[in-house]
């Protein structure tokens, strides 16, 4: 079942964000460290009503945020589509126990659906350079690398954009 997170779900996401890091990181993926995701934004995710999880038999086990308000890092990316009326995805995350299992599309599909269901015109994201999985994800899904970002307190490699018209 997916639903809204509360101020109450902020420890179990936070601890499936951590073993996600310590995941990536073992592999050479140095997406997320203890700078980032942390808890100030999801309590900000939550209180704006963006954060969502996955719960399979009363456990999270993973998250996502749907967001309306795009970050300021995004705007020299020549996106698809005017920038209004979009939605952005962050902290899409599945506890690495749960990997390879369908959560993730499923969490996908969700925003997807989110999107058609309220006349957004399109899905944004960004996934890091150096996670060669996180990509082939979302372009088998039809998204489109527009560009890229940096974020330098997480990494020094860019992070690629993507945008799915709906």
């Amino acid at each position: 079942m997916i639903r809204r997170a509360t101020g109450v779900d902020v420890t179990n996401i936070l601890e499936i964000t951590k073993a996600c890091a310590r995941h990536m990181i073992n592999q050479n993926i140095f997406q997320w460290n203890e700078f980032y995701p942390n808890a100030q934004a999801f309590l900000k995710d939550i209180e704006r009503n963006e954060c969502y999880v996955l719960e399979i038999e009363n456990r999270i086990i993973g998250c996502i945020t749907i967001s309306t308000f795009m970050d300021d890092e995004y705007m020299p990316i020549k996106w698809l589509t005017p920038n209004e009326n979009n939605i952005y995805i962050h902290r899409l995350a599945v506890h690495p126990n749960y990997q390879g299992k369908g959560y993730a599309q499923q969490l996908l599909t969700y925003a997807e659906q989110y999107v058609k269901e309220y006349g957004f015109i399109s899905l944004r994201l960004d996934t890091f350079s150096q996670n060669k999985r996180n990509q082939k994800f979302y372009e088998l899904r039809g998204y489109k690398k527009l560009g890229d970002i940096y974020f330098p307190k997480q990494s020094e490699y860019p992070f690629h954009c993507y945008e799915l018209v709906l």
